[in-house]
Parts: structure tokens; C-alpha cells; sequence
């Protein structure tokens, strides 16, 4: 089987890593395209993929339109030449419309619900993979695959992920000892458009109050002003997660950092006005604080610091979480290996074919 995947974010590419890799030991053929946005190539080439990059991405909504265009025009002239079986994303349009015209399937998982970019993919796309914690009663549930976890499980579910210690000492720090990591973001992404999360006169007395408290390191999307650049993060890409999993909080702006740190078990205050369904249900696990106001998000931050043993409270939740969720990495393995042979079977037309294509085994295993 091939297999293209297309990733607009490097946590895209977390999601399909693990699949990826245990597809091509059984000798199926994988190729990533992205656009260069953040370090996606960085770690494209950190764990040894074959990947086409088509360069930067535009930020202005000119830019945009014009990125659409060239975009779906490299996804299609590079698909041309890999001939993919079947196409693989987390809410590509690019990846949608070089499948249509090809006349492949295109998978999609999606969490975030971005309307106008659903807009953009969905008449071409046949499934939708998404998460038991909610989804818009407007998408077509005919496209739908519940299954019972989130993005992150698909990389930090621990039949996948066990965090590696030396990035502690890497950054000077002991064993227990207490730290934040802080997110900025960019606010560029196209869900990101009328959100807000700290504003900038804000940012600096937010660290200093957060520094006085435990060492702190900023991860961010954007140029840090020169007051902060000394607790600017600086460390390979591939070891986010590892210092994630021993961080004492995270507080942020990002939402795929912050559902991160929730899988991890490390307290995760999310700041923005933006809402999602993973979100408001890590926060009913106890594992995440939604705040759309600093102040708040602020207080909640300095009482988490100050409590007693919060790393074993914290992780106790994530273990009752851990109980209702899936190793969605083997969820994905599964589904593709069963439903790509009903695919490639012989029919008469599309309609035959995609009546063919059940779901029921699939979401019988996602609700285990």
C-alpha cells in the first residue's frame, strides 16, 4: 500500500508517526508533504521520513488564497508521481482535493472544527476520524468515526510514549525539581481568526510572577520581546514531550500543548477564547483550566505551583482518564489495514463501493 499523508502543523505529524512507522515495517510505502511553518521538517528528518516540502506558508488572507491554489496544484503534481493508494491528514484541503482528482480515498482526523476549512475538505473527503468528546451537529455523521481518545493518544498514550529523563539535565535541572513551560503562539493558524489569549503588554509581568514561583521556559511561535528571551526554550523539537511529561505546569496559549500536557498527567492552563471539545472534556478530568482572562489563569497557575505532591495528584487523574480512552495509534493501524482491502475491491461504481466500507467493526473497537 501507499500511502500519502499531508501535515499543516508538527503535531500532525506526532499523530501519524507511530502508524507510519509500523506501516513501513510491513513493507508499505509512506510519503509526508507539508508546508514549512514551524519545525515540521526538522522532524520529518529527525525520524527518517520521506517528505516533500512546498515551501512557506502565507499569512496575509491574499496569501492564503494564493497558497490554496499552489498548494493543491504541488499536493496533486506530487501525488501524480507517488501514485498513493489512499490519502492520510488532520484536516488538509490540499490532501483532499489531490484525492479527489485522483480518485482515492482521503481519511481526515479532526478536532478543532474550523467550519470554513471543513467547508474546504469535506465534499471530498469519505471519513472523518473524531473524538467521543464532541463534534458539530452540522458535520455529515455518514463520513463520521467516533472513536474514544484524543489526537495526542495516537503519540503519548504510554503503549507509545515513555519520557526520557537527560532532557532534565540538558536544561540544568534535577530530578522533582519544579518548572513551568509557557506557549506563545503566532495567532496566524486560520482557527486562530477573532480568538485572543495574553495580550502582549501583559506577557512580561505574567512571567515574572510565574518565575518567582520555579524555573520557567517559554516556547514560542513568534519573537519573544528582549525582557523574555532568556527563558526562551532551546532544545531539539523531538524532546517537547519528554520535558512535558516532567514539567510541574503548563500555561499557554496553545491548544495541542495543552491537551499534551493533559494526556501527560501535568496540569495544563489553557489561555484563549477559543473552545473545543477535547478541551472542555480534559477539563472535567481535572487535567486542563480553561481561562479566556490571564488574570484568572494567572491565580489558577501560582495555586497549582503551591500545592503539596501536585505531580501524584495530577497523575491519578490522568489514570482514570487513561481507563476510558484507546491507544488510537493501533486504532488507526487497524482501520486502515481492514477498510483498504474493501476498498480496493472490485465495484461496479463508487456508490457500490463506499456501501461496501462499513464501519460497525471499526466503531465497536473505538468504544472498547
Amino acid at each position: 500500500m501507499r500511502i500519502l499523508i499531508d501535515i499543516g502543523h508538527p503535531a500532525h505529524l506526532h499523530i501519524f508517526r507511530n502508524f507510519a512507522k509500523e506501516m513501513q515495517k510491513e513493507g508499505h510505502e509512506i510519503l509526508f508533504t507539508c508546508r514549512d511553518k514551524e519545525f515540521e521538517i526538522k522532524l520529518l528528518k529527525q525520524y527518517g521520513f520521506e517528505y516533500k516540502n512546498f515551501g512557506k506558508k502565507y499569512k496575509t488572507v491574499l496569501g492564503k488564497i494564493f497558497g490554496l491554489v499552489k498548494f493543491d496544484i504541488l499536493e496533486i503534481l506530487t501525488a501524480l508521481k507517488f501514485k498513493p493508494d489512499l490519502f492520510l491528514s488532520a484536516g488538509s484541503m490540499y490532501a483532499a482535493h489531490a484525492a479527489y482528482v485522483l480518485r482515492k480515498p482521503h481519511y481526515t482526523f479532526e478536532d478543532t472544527f474550523n467550519m470554513e476549512q471543513v467547508k474546504l475538505y469535506l465534499p471530498f473527503t469519505q471519513k472523518i476520524f473524531v473524538s467521543s468528546a464532541g463534534y458539530p451537529d452540522t458535520i455529515d455523521k455518514s463520513k463520521l468515526i467516533v472513536y474514544d481518545g484524543y489526537h495526542e493518544l495516537a503519540y503519548l498514550h504510554p503503549n507509545r510514549f515513555k519520557p526520557d529523563s537527560s532532557v532534565l539535565k540538558e536544561l540544568g535541572l534535577k530530578e522533582n525539581e519544579k518548572f513551568a513551560l509557557v506557549r506563545f503562539v503566532s495567532w496566524n493558524a486560520t482557527h486562530d481568526a477573532g480568538q485572543s489569549g495574553i495580550k502582549t503588554g501583559f506577557k512580561e509581568k505574567f512571567v515574572k510572577e510565574l518565575s518567582k514561583n520555579c524555573k520557567l521556559f517559554i516556547s514560542s511561535e513568534g519573537n519573544l520581546p528582549k525582557s523574555l528571551k532568556k527563558f526562551q526554550l532551546n532544545i531539539n523539537p523531538h524532546k517537547i514531550h519528554d520535558l512535558m511529561a516532567y514539567a510541574t505546569l503548563f500555561i499557554g496559549e496553545g491548544a495541542t500543548m495543552a491537551s499534551e500536557c493533559a494526556v501527560l498527567g501535568t496540569p495544563a492552563i489553557f489561555i484563549n477564547t477559543i473552545n473545543a471539545y477535547t478541551i472542555d472534556e480534559q477539563e472535567k478530568y481535572g487535567l486542563l483550566f480553561h481561562y479566556d482572562e490571564p488574570q484568572k489563569a494567572l491565580k489558577k497557575a501560582l495555586e497549582i505551583l503551591n500545592m503539596e505532591n501536585s505531580k501524584e495528584y495530577f497523575l491519578k487523574k490522568r489514570d482514570i482518564m487513561l481507563k476510558e480512552k484507546i491507544d488510537v495509534t493501533q486504532f488507526l493501524l487497524d482501520f486502515i489495514k481492514s477498510d483498504c482491502q474493501l476498498w480496493s475491491g472490485d465495484y461496479s461504481d463508487d456508490k457500490e463501493r463506499d456501501a461496501a466500507v462499513s464501519d460497525a467493526l471499526v466503531y465497536e473497537y473505538a468504544k472498547k
